[in-house]
C-alpha cells in the first residue's frame, strides 16, 4: 500500500508546487514508482513537467467529477518512473460543481484506492486555500508535508493548518498525520532564519524535517524548462536538497530506496555513484 502525502499551505509563495514537482521526481529516481496529482487550477507542478495547459485533456478535474478513470487522466514524465496527473483551470468551478455532490469530501479518496497498489508514493499538489480542493486532498490524505519560510508571518498561518488539520480528522480521515514541517527558501546565516527554526523545533519537536531547501537559482529557472531541477542541472544545491527531503521521508517511512544497493557496491569498490542518471 502506498503513502499519500498532500503538499499544503494556505500561503502561496512559499515553494508548495516547487517541493511537488522535485520531491516526486526526486523519490521516483531512487527507483520507487511515484504519482504526483496537481489539484491546483494554476496547473504549475503540470507546466513544471513540461505539459502545456490543455484544457480538452483528461484532467484531475475529470477524475474528481466521475468522468474519467485515474488511469486515463494520467501521463507519463521525462522520468520513467514518475507519474502525472494534471490539472487544468476547469477545476476553479470544482469547488461550486462539487457541493451538491454525492460523498463530495471523498472524491479523491474513492479515487486513489485503486491506485495505492501500484504506487509506494503518492503526492497531492494542492491550491494555496482552505477550500474543497484541500478538502479532499486532506481527506485523501495519510500525512501532510507543509513548506513554509523561516519568517514571523509563516509561524502565524501555521496554526490555523494544525487547526484545520484536526478538524478534518475528526470528522473525515483519523488516520491523517503530519508527515512533516520543511523549511524552504531557506538561509540559515539569518538571525531571523535560526529563531524561526528553533521556534518550529519546540513546537513541532521531530516532525520538522532536518533537510532544508535553499535558495537556489537553478532551483528557480527548472519549471521555465519544464524539468525538475535534478533533470535540469542534476549537480546544483537546489538537486542535492531534494534529493536528501527523498532520502530522509523514505527512512522515516522505513523504506529501503532500490538505489542504496548501487551506492553501497559502488562506495565499496571505490567508484563515484552517478546518483542521478542524468549525470554527465
Amino acid at each position: 500500500m502506498s503513502k499519500v502525502i498532500a503538499i499544503v499551505n494556505q500561503k502561496g509563495g512559499v515553494g508548495k508546487t516547487t517541493t511537488a514537482i522535485n520531491l516526486s521526481a526526486a523519490i521516483a529516481l531512487e527507483g520507487l514508482d511515484t504519482l504526483l496529482i496537481d489539484i491546483d487550477p494554476q496547473a504549475n507542478s503540470t507546466g513544471g513537467l513540461g505539459f502545456g495547459r490543455d484544457e480538452d485533456r483528461a484532467s484531475t478535474y475529470d477524475v474528481l467529477m466521475h468522468a474519467v478513470s485515474p488511469d486515463a487522466a494520467m501521463l507519463t514524465t521525462e522520468i520513467g518512473t514518475l507519474k502525472l496527473i494534471p490539472s487544468s483551470k476547469n477545476l476553479i468551478g470544482a469547488t461550486i460543481e462539487l457541493i451538491q455532490a454525492d460523498r463530495r469530501e471523498f472524491r479523491l479518496r474513492d479515487a486513489l484506492a485503486p491506485l495505492r497498489e501500484k504506487f509506494p508514493f503518492i503526492l497531492l499538489d494542492c491550491p494555496p486555500a482552505l477550500d474543497l480542493l484541500t478538502l479532499n486532498a486532506l481527506t485523501a490524505a495519510d500525512g501532510l508535508l507543509v513548506p513554509m519560510q523561516a519568517e514571523y508571518f509563516a509561524l502565524e498561518g501555521i496554526s490555523e493548518l494544525v487547526s484545520t488539520m484536526d478538524k478534518v480528522a475528526q470528522a473525515f480521515n483519523p488516520d491523517l498525520a503530519l508527515e512533516g514541517v520543511l523549511m524552504t527558501m531557506y538561509d540559515e546565516r539569518t538571525n531571523l532564519a535560526q529563531q524561526v527554526t528553533a521556534n518550529l523545533q519546540e513546537f513541532f519537536g521531530d516532525k520538522l524535517l532536518k533537510t532544508t531547501i535553499p535558495r537556489n537559482v537553478r532551483l528557480a529557472e527548472a519549471p521555465s524548462h519544464g524539468k525538475p531541477v535534478m533533470v535540469y542541472d542534476p549537480r546544483s544545491r537546489g538537486s542535492d536538497a531534494y534529493r536528501d527531503l527523498a532520502l530522509e521521508l523514505l527512512e522515516r517511512n522505513g523504506i529501503k530506496s532500490p538505489k542504496a544497493k548501487e551506492r553501497a557496491a559502488a562506495e565499496k569498490k571505490g567508484v563515484e555513484f552517478k546518483f542521478w542518471p542524468y549525470n554527465k
